[in-house]
């Protein structure tokens, strides 16, 4: 009787003769890899089922990212038990016809897994330079700074962001304000960004995350400022921190940690997430 391997009978082409090797079967990471998403949001609409978003701005094409995304978004589906959808921003034609995908994984003819991306760039968001359709479309206004970040026109849409904020207020500004700062970070329009949000008001008096930060930055110090802003964010999402937690925040003085702290502080579920890396490792600690 001639039975067939278990290759023929999923018809995978296989050779004859091919080595294999035992790996540890245990995928727990017990020293936790850097991995973040640029933004993570829930999306809970009025004719369907809550699922996430996930945003990556991407300057250019990246290898690592085939597999990086694959893994974001798995995981997140893992941990929400929620649909999860990906989002890619590119700022030219090459880095998004790359994005686009599919990235698959697999071997032998078989595919696994496959990451077909959402893409949109400078090729399909509109360049808004007027103060007033900013303010009517946020996210897209957001986007669209983030896309046409290389072009010529990005002092007017960033302009045109910094007096449509000033106009808001609440949570959607304040996110807006520091989506784009982390995003464009390192570039010359996240200086003009910065260079903008120097002469932002801040909405006096009005309390809000980032005229907090920013004040007691400027009154207190830096580190005690940004060590304060993180315990700002932290309540006004309703996370509670514990003395020890709040001691440690309060006494770093490290600069580097304090605005990593900060960044983490808008998406983490608990307050001990600002320390994935252990305290082993925290020179903070």
């Amino acid at each position: 009787m001639n039975v067939p391997s278990v290759p023929g009978v999923l018809g995978i082409a296989f050779p004859g003769k091919a080595t294999v090797d035992a790996l540890t079967p245990d995928v727990t990471e017990t020293k936790p890899l850097e991995r973040r998403v640029d933004t993570v949001l829930r999306i809970g609409p009025s004719d369907g089922d809550d699922f996430l978003l996930a945003i990556e701005s991407q300057s250019a094409r990246s290898a690592d990212k085939e597999s990086s995304w694959a893994y974001y978004v798995a995981y997140l589906q893992s941990k929400y038990r929620l649909p999860v959808l990906l989002l890619v921003v590119c700022q030219d034609r090459a880095t998004a016809k790359w994005a686009t995908g599919p990235f698959d994984c697999g071997a032998r003819g078989w595919t696994t897994q496959r990451t077909y991306p959402m893409v949109i760039g400078p090729d399909n968001l509109p360049v808004i330079t007027d103060a007033r359709t900013a303010a009517d479309n946020l996210a897209m206004a957001a986007f669209s700074a983030l896309a046409h970040a290389r072009s010529p026109q990005i002092d007017a849409i960033l302009e045109a962001m910094g007096h449509a904020l000033q106009e808001r207020d609440g949570r959607a500004a304040d996110y807006v304000y520091e989506f784009l700062e982390i995003n464009l970070r390192g570039t010359p329009a996240g200086d003009k960004w910065r260079e903008i949000l120097s002469f932002v008001t801040y909405f006096p008096g009005r309390g809000t995350v980032r005229e907090t930060a920013y004040l007691e930055g400027k009154l207190e110090g830096k580190a005690e400022g940004e060590a304060k802003g993180i315990l700002y964010v932290l309540e006004a999402r309703g996370i509670p921190i514990h003395d020890d937690l709040r001691e440690r925040i309060t006494t770093c003085t490290d600069l580097d940690r304090l605005d990593l702290w900060l960044e983490r502080s808008r998406t983490v579920t608990k307050a001990e997430e600002l320390f994935t890396e252990g305290p082993e490792n925290d020179p903070a600690a």
